[in-house]
């Protein structure tokens, strides 16, 4: 690849004789590559920098070109055992589709080796070996053999050949003492069936590859997940533009090729391909993608305009003001991949305790071997203790020690309305010690309501959704929602730029502004973030305030975080005279409104400095950076699509207690998690001295490696029994309709 790939193509010079290039990286599988990777190229002569992101597998290299080449680089590479190519979205995703395809495949291979191994095994386990003539446990042996040795051979390799990787890159990765342990009891099994021996260890060997292959897709499908979600960001933007040449011409272009100061031309329904200024029209737009509010905003001449935006009602003619990777969206991106690398650092510590014991497994396992030789055993009795060793050490109860509490807690969190979206969610769920809220679509509910339904005659609001459904006004939305009108009038007919209106018995009824009902009060709002219709029917007319409404149960949601230590702040983009009401009602001091999202993000490292670990609740796209920065995340299903991915979980329906569920049952798991890390400390504390004494055979290391599995599995189930015997407490009851409580719009 390195003879034909030509590099300068795909390189930008970032500097005086700087050049970067972005790569991706085959035969990526965990966290220790990242250290791996960097720690490879990062000292090397001209290496400027050298950054890995594990959820896309791109790597971000930069040299200076007096000093080394990218061929070298990726030689380097090459050595440790990664393949390295030019990035590409498309290219990426199809390897990426492949691999998982094939993990799919060796997972598939071992679940119907290991059924049919243990089918011939149970025979022999149950008790009727030593029953059986020598023939037939023979014959149950060799027919092992036939189904583990190529299943083996082909679900074994994602192990082997990062085995193969480490061991060229003078490297004990995990996946060595794996790959060692599952080719010695093979060999050792096929030693003991010719031997005609009571036992052979063809299930161990095939049942542990099993099991590290579940926990190796689920990690990957994950990956996949977030990857995928985060790559629809830049389709926000468009593929075309129609640009205004300078003879008045219309061109159509890629909106790649814009360039500060061209002239766009938006229609009606369009979405705005850059960040931009008003040259010319008057419009609304739905800037909910960008800023979580969901009412549309009324434009015109001199206002900006973000990338993504739709436009709505007029033509608009605009000067783009940040072309190519300068817009709002581009920066949203940037800030979310920067996040995310940032919060690894569980991953990497794991690993470096896996390196650290994958040599002290080797070398265990050899000086019990060295040992039992000096002490005067034969060649074969010292191999069999060895393997004992090195199957007894195992890691099976470290390696279920965590994931068996996250599946139980998972399952309980799903029930109560949660889904984790990241491995290591409950754990960063348990550590947080302060909650940031946004406010549009997170403590508010994400589209807004009539707040005074409740003092409109009877009848009226009815009849106004059954007008409001012939109008396309997002005001009118939200009345139609109210009244929950299904049938609009017949011959309803809609005024421009007024409202609508409609005859019913006899009665000309009219939905929209002030003068077009004929009211004659006071046509504005006094509350902040209000928005307000006006209904007439026949002589009558109301006034209809809109406005979206917190959360049936923030304000006891907010209660029952702070009884649970957690400090709340309020952290929005929205107007300050829109969060400030917001606040005093659910009694947040720390507040904060008119934020950007970098702006945001600078606010929870404060946070952060002062030694607080940030849970981060948000819904809009604005919000996607600070999720992916925040020490752990949560986001509602109405949230957009990036700051869902960039989330640790998301929680659905219209209440906000499942913020306090997800908090309480990660606690619970994290106090799991330790007990079940003690347990395999202690089983290997006392399993491992016993095998090394050669008081343990293979078989009876097996068995002891699978029952402390069962035992963490066993206690991780306390997680769904403590959540199944919780006593439900006021913030689980449903609330009284009279204490809802309202907030602002955005």
């Amino acid at each position: 690849m390195t003879d034909t790939v030509d590099y300068a193509h795909w390189s930008r010079r970032t500097g005086e004789g700087v050049c970067e290039i972005d790569l991706a990286i085959d035969g990526i599988d965990c966290a220790a590559c990242l250290d791996e990777i960097e720690g490879t190229l990062k000292p090397l002569r001209g290496v400027e920098r050298a950054r890995l992101n594990l959820t896309s597998r791109r790597l971000t290299l930069a040299w200076r070109e007096a000093e080394t080449s990218p061929d070298l680089l990726i030689d380097e590479l090459a050595r440790i055992g990664y393949g390295a190519f030019p990035f590409e979205v498309e290219r990426a995703e199809a390897s990426e589709a492949a691999h998982m395809k094939w993990l799919l495949k060796c997972l598939a291979v071992a679940g119907f080796a290991s059924m049919n191994i243990m089918l011939l095994s149970v025979s022999v386990w149950s008790g009727h070996g030593a029953d059986m003539d020598g023939p037939t446990r023979d014959f149950f042996h060799w027919m092992s053999a036939l189904i583990a040795l190529p299943a083996a051979a082909y679900a074994g390799q994602p192990f082997f050949r990062n085995a193969l990787a480490g061991l060229r890159a003078r490297s004990l990765n995990m996946d060595v003492p794996i790959s060692l342990g599952i080719l010695l009891a093979l060999g050792m099994s096929i030693y003991e069936t010719m031997h005609h021996a009571e036992h052979a260890y063809f299930d161990s060997a095939v049942m542990l590859l099993l099991f590290l292959l579940l926990g190796r897709v689920s990690d990957q499908m994950m990956r996949r997940k977030t990857r995928a979600a985060a790559a629809n960001l830049s389709a926000l933007k468009g593929e075309r533009a129609t640009r205004l040449a300078q003879d008045g011409s219309l061109v159509v272009v890629p909106v790649g090729a814009l360039r500060n100061g061209d002239r766009v031309l938006v229609r009606s329904g369009e979405r705005v391909p850059a960040d931009a200024r008003i040259v010319s029209g008057r419009s609304e737009v739905d800037e909910s993608v960008i800023t979580g509010e969901t009412m549309r905003r009324t434009v015109q001449e001199g206002a900006a305009l973000f990338a993504g935006s739709i436009n709505f009602d007029g033509v608009l003619t605009l000067e783009v003001t940040a072309a190519g990777q300068s817009s709002l969206l581009d920066e949203v991106g940037r800030l979310v991949e920067k996040a995310s690398e940032a919060r690894s650092g569980y991953r990497r510590l794991a690993d470096r305790a896996a390196r650290i014991y994958a040599p002290m497994v080797h070398v265990t396992a050899f000086s019990t071997l060295a040992g039992w030789l000096m002490y005067g055993a034969s060649l074969h009795d010292a191999i069999i203790t060895a393997i004992a060793v090195l199957i007894i050490t195992c890691p099976c109860a470290l390696a279920l020690a965590v994931p068996a509490v996250q599946v139980v807690a998972s399952g309980s969190l799903f029930r109560a309305g949660v889904y984790l979206n990241s491995a290591e969610a409950l754990e960063r769920l348990a550590e947080a010690d302060w909650v940031v809220f946004d406010k549009s679509g997170t403590l508010t509910l994400p589209t807004p309501g009539v707040v005074n339904a409740a003092f409109l005659p009877d009848g009226a609001l009815e009849l106004a959704s059954r007008l409001a459904l012939a109008s396309h006004h997002p005001l009118a939305g939200a009345v139609a929602r109210a009244g929950g009108a299904r049938t609009p009038f017949d011959l309803a007919e809609e005024v421009p730029g007024a409202g609508v209106k409609a005859q019913a018995d006899g009665a000309e009824l009219r939905l929209g502004s002030a003068a077009f009902c004929g009211w004659t009060g006071d046509a504005d709002s006094q509350t902040p973030g209000t928005s307000v219709l006006f209904f007439r029917n026949g002589r009558d007319v109301f006034k209809l305030e809109i406005r979206q409404a917190l959360r049936v149960d923030a304000v006891e949601t907010v209660a029952a975080l702070k009884k649970l230590g957690l400090g709340v702040s309020i952290l929005s983009g929205d107007l300050p005279s829109a969060v400030a009401p917001v606040a005093a009602t659910l009694g947040v001091a720390d507040w904060k409104g008119g934020l950007k999202p970098a702006d945001k993000i600078a606010a929870l490292e404060a946070l952060k400095a002062r030694g607080r670990k940030v849970l981060m609740v948000g819904d809009g796209l604005n919000d996607a950076p600070a999720l992916a920065a925040a020490h752990a995340s949560l986001s509602p299903i109405s949230a957009v699509d990036l700051a869902q991915a960039q989330s640790d979980a998301v929680f659905l329906g219209d209440r906000l207690q499942p913020v306090v569920e997800a908090v309480g049952t990660s606690r619970m798991a994290r106090a799991l998690m330790r007990q079940n890390l003690w347990l395999a400390v202690l089983y290997n504390a006392i399993a491992v001295p016993m095998a090394v004494m050669g008081f343990v055979t293979p078989l009876i290391a097996a068995a002891a490696m699978s029952g402390s599995s069962v035992l963490v599995t066993l206690n991780a189930l306390r997680c769904r029994r403590a959540a199944n015997e919780a006593e439900p407490d006021a913030t689980t009851q449903p609330l009284p309709a009279n204490r809802l409580a309202l907030a602002g719009k955005g």
